[in-house]
């Protein structure tokens, strides 16, 4: 352990590398359930395909980002070994996320992409973000409980 002036510091280990990136997938997660996607949903339909392509034009880094920390948090964890309970809770929270993102948030963005704001795309949509936010707010509860 390193001292610097007072504080104590650590490196920091992979479940708190995971804890961190949940916690900021979890926020960001939050940002598109509770703020992007009712403004999206509002948008009227003559606007709709300019703002569906803004919003997936500048969404497209952030998802790449965050996901992209978590991922690489997962190869941490799962390479250091000794994955207990609440990691595997945190990990099922990931897959569910990943899933309704790959097989049902993305396809219904290119849908609505070409068939513009239907309202049972629009449904299903919301309903894929939903799930996918209980997912991350999972993978967050189960990280948070290994590493506390």
């Amino acid at each position: 352990m390193r001292v610097s002036g007072l504080v104590q510091t650590h490196p920091m280990d992979a479940s708190q590398a995971l804890l961190t990136a949940a916690a900021v997938h979890a926020g960001f997660q939050a940002t598109i359930t509770l703020v992007t996607y009712p403004m999206l949903i509002a948008t009227p339909a003559a606007t709709w395909a300019q703002v569906h392509a803004g919003h997936y034009r500048r969404i497209n880094p952030v998802v790449a980002l965050v996901y992209g920390a978590v991922v690489a948090a997962w190869v941490w964890v799962f390479t250091s070994g000794g994955v207990g309970p609440a990691l595997w809770v945190a990990a099922a929270g990931s897959v569910i996320t990943g899933m309704t993102t790959a097989f049902r948030a993305a396809p219904t963005h290119t849908l609505l992409r070409r068939q513009g704001p239907r309202p049972e795309l629009l449904r299903r949509l919301l309903r894929a973000d939903w799930v996918r936010f209980a997912g991350a707010l999972l993978t967050f509860g189960g990280a948070l409980v290994a590493v506390w």
